[in-house]
């Protein structure tokens, strides 16, 4: 046992027998301070048959912070009921404790003070555990006693998951791949897992369910360590603005998205069967975005979109999700951030960033729930444009000026990814958040992929004869006739990007090339039919879909081997 939990719980002893005061967390004693990254002293300060009040005092003796957070579960009933010099919430157990915006500065070694009354039944047990930002306090090194190979820990979380760790292999995924002719020289790539419903947890139609997933995680884990991917996707009124991946809730089902969804998720991932997993969630593609571009008055707008953006239940569900997920000590959330086709123009990008702090800040939520976020996820868009970038001319006219480009301030994923990063750190996210780039559907390979810049008759020309993505128009996302797989799983490619992914299962259809009856909620989309002629968000040009294709999910054989086809790296 680490000596600060011994002199815990020697102070828990003394003061037991004491009348009128109950106190948890005790600080360590001033020789074991510089090995506890925090302290929080809870004390009860009055008690009687149904209520207490309590006093809670943090200490940092971290880096020094902007803002915090602290957070801690109840064993028994107790419910906060009004509190002071903090923002309280409270889930079930679970409360978070957040800065107000007078004392968000907390240097290091420095104090900060905040208290509440409460309710409850029987016991007012104390809590057992505090975390500040994320990280748990009152023990060694955020729980672990070096010295002592019997001490567990609580699981702090690293700052990079995929660093020195295998990836799951979805059995079920890899089932499909290695059945298609050439599949198996892919089928053990790790795929994420999609939870794009709530009958999804238990598993569909004799499917594998969470619990499944994560026991075969285990079974591939060994004694390395493994991280396990999940897509949390099922938001109420979900994607407003693409009917081929209408999810089952409607607009105003946050509740149902709460107690149905998000709540036995974060139950079973708590399990500490699993705490040795690690737990990367995406966080609902597809949503927040379309808050800023797919709105009155940008002629983009849908009235599904206006109805989300006036109810708010997207950044509710996200925020509730990123809480509850992230109350659990091996999870690592990541918010899905678009790609740079659709938020990378002035107009999109720092409104979508700010969207995203809302977001993490709502419904207990703080910043410090959030490790890093995740684009282009289930999308097309070259990860590098290797034979111009945004700061070139031609005959004195900038690329920005392209029809490709159209004025955008990107040319790929990993630039994209990069400043959104610095623009997300800039105002307020952890300065040690991380980006994960989907390169599932990428690589644009095959005898199509430019070898070198194009003719530098007109920024057109040299745009369009020498990019690697050859969709139509990047507004394109359906089936991509032409795409490729992209650049293998791998942690750590590049300057502030954790990992390059296959979230998206290469092989499995966006959406349905007609309207195909369904109980999933999913409709059909114009963009994923070959003969749709557009709509603004793609500049009114063909779609660029494949033929025959089935429902979002379902599995695409000709995709598929189209994308064996025309990977880079080739297979």
């Amino acid at each position: 046992m680490s000596r600060t939990r011994t002199a815990l719980l020697a102070a828990l002893a003394l003061v037991a027998g004491t009348a009128g005061a109950a106190v948890a967390a005790i600080p360590p004693d001033a020789g074991a301070v510089a090995a506890v990254p925090c302290t929080v002293e809870y004390k009860v300060q009055n008690q009687w048959d149904t209520g207490f009040t309590t006093a809670v005092k943090v200490t940092n003796n971290g880096a020094a912070k902007s803002s915090w957070a602290v957070k801690w579960s109840y064993a028994g009933n107790q419910k906060v009921t009004s509190g002071w010099n903090a923002k309280l919430s409270q889930s079930g157990t679970a409360v978070t404790a957040a800065n107000e915006s007078y004392n968000g500065t907390l240097a290091t070694g420095g104090s900060v003070s905040f208290g509440f009354n409460g309710t409850y039944s029987g016991t007012n047990a104390l809590p057992a555990t505090f975390t500040l930002d994320g990280v748990t306090c009152n023990v060694d090194d955020g729980g672990t006693d070096p010295t002592d190979p019997t001490d567990p820990g609580t699981g702090s979380r690293v700052d990079n998951p995929y660093a020195g760790a295998k990836v799951y292999v979805n059995p079920e995924w890899k089932a499909h791949a290695a059945a298609e002719t050439g599949g198996s020289r892919i089928a053990n790539q790790p795929t994420g897992v999609w939870l794009d419903r709530t009958a999804a947890i238990n598993g569909v139609n004799g499917g594998m369910g969470l619990r499944d997933h994560l026991d075969a995680a285990l079974a591939q884990k060994g004694s390395d360590e493994l991280v396990v991917q999940l897509v949390i996707y099922n938001l109420p009124g979900r994607d407003c603005s693409a009917l081929a991946s209408n999810g089952e809730l409607g607009p105003t089902e946050i509740d149902k998205y709460k107690t149905q969804y998000i709540d036995p998720i974060a139950a079973i991932l708590a399990d500490t069967k699993y705490a040795g997993l690690r737990i990367v969630t995406t966080v609902e593609i597809d949503s927040l975005p379309n808050l800023v571009t797919n709105v009155t008055p940008r002629a983009t707008a849908t009235a599904n979109c206006d109805t989300m953006k006036a109810n708010g239940n997207y950044q509710k569900g996200v925020g509730y999700a990123l809480n509850k997920l992230g109350d659990v000590p091996n999870v690592y959330n990541y918010i899905d951030a678009g790609h740079h086709g659709w938020l990378g123009w002035d107009d999109n990008f720092a409104p979508s960033a700010a969207i995203f702090k809302e977001a993490a800040t709502t419904e207990g939520a703080t910043v410090a729930d959030v490790h890093g976020f995740i684009v282009n996820t289930a999308n097309y868009s070259a990860t590098k444009e290797d034979h111009f970038t945004i700061n070139d001319t031609v005959n004195g006219a900038s690329v920005r000026t392209s029809k490709w480009i159209d004025w955008n301030r990107y040319v790929d994923e990993q630039s994209y990814a990069q400043a959104m990063r610095a623009q997300l750190v800039s105002i307020g996210f952890p300065s040690g958040i991380g980006m994960l780039i989907d390169t599932s559907r990428n690589g644009w390979g095959g005898t199509a992929r430019p070898t070198a810049a194009g003719p530098t008759t007109t920024v057109d020309t040299y745009v369009d004869g020498g990019r690697y993505d050859r969709r139509i128009h990047p507004g394109n996302w359906c089936n991509q006739s032409g795409a490729g797989l992209g650049e293998r799983p791998q942690a750590a490619p590049a300057s502030g990007i954790d990992a390059y992914v296959w979230m998206k299962p290469p092989g499995e259809s966006d959406g349905s090339s007609t309207a195909i009856p369904n109980d999933e909620g999913k409709g059909f989309d114009r963009m994923c039919d070959p003969t749709y002629t557009g709509n603004p968000r793609n500049n009114n040009n063909m779609s660029g879909a494949l033929p025959n294709a089935p429902l979002s999910g379902r599995w695409f054989s000709a995709q598929f081997q189209e994308l064996m086809k025309n990977a880079y790296p080739a297979l």
